[in-house]
């Protein structure tokens, strides 16, 4: 039941309570004047007020408001922090015989559903992927990637974690943009 039927329920059962006995005016000359086939007007009460049945006044407020519903869908998603052993695990399974990395850029954006774990490094934040790929993500300079350490959430619009669209949002209340994705790959 809803919060306004639950109302009106309570009121319509406390009316003939605070008003008293349910008695009738005694009928004018206009009222007594009708044919039998007329319908009688209704009873009013002693403070000249027409009596309402309680069962049509709760019929009245179940009927459903047209117009007045709005439906919202807003899914927010986190995205966890990395241990130091996943992180020393994903590293490693780029290439064990590497002494560097460098960055290949990234077109576009990335499935959000990709996404395993992050972990703040110096100016970016990486990005491990289910399918065992490492991504930076370069935040906005006046960001600070250690703010992320936590994890952060990010609003899913289209299934897409997006450079310059979308805001990552960390548990501590930072909010940056992502300026710009890429891969992290062995260096040759």
């Amino acid at each position: 039941m809803n919060s306004a039927a639950a109302l009106l329920t309570s009121l319509a059962l406390a009316v003939p309570a605070a008003i008293g006995p349910w008695t009738a005016v005694a009928p004018d000359a206009a009222t007594v004047a009708h044919s039998p086939g007329d319908k009688a007007p209704p009873p009013t009460l002693g403070m000249s007020l027409p009596a309402y049945d309680p069962v049509r006044l709760l019929e009245e407020a179940r009927r459903p408001v047209e117009n007045q519903v709005r439906l919202e869908q807003r899914i927010i998603i986190r995205i966890a922090p990395s241990s130091q052993a996943t992180f020393a695990r994903s590293i490693a399974a780029l290439d064990a015989d590497a002494e560097s990395f460098e960055e290949q850029r990234l077109d576009g954006c990335v499935p959000i559903n990709m996404i395993a774990a992050t972990y703040p490094q110096e100016s970016r934040l990486l990005l491990f992927m289910r399918d065992h790929r490492v991504l930076t993500a370069t935040l906005e300079r006046a960001c600070n990637p250690q703010d992320f350490y936590s994890g952060f959430y990010v609003e899913r619009q289209d299934g897409q974690l997006c450079e310059r669209r979308d805001e990552l949002r960390s548990r501590a209340g930072a909010t940056c943009r992502i300026t710009r994705l890429n891969r992290l790959v062995a260096r040759d």
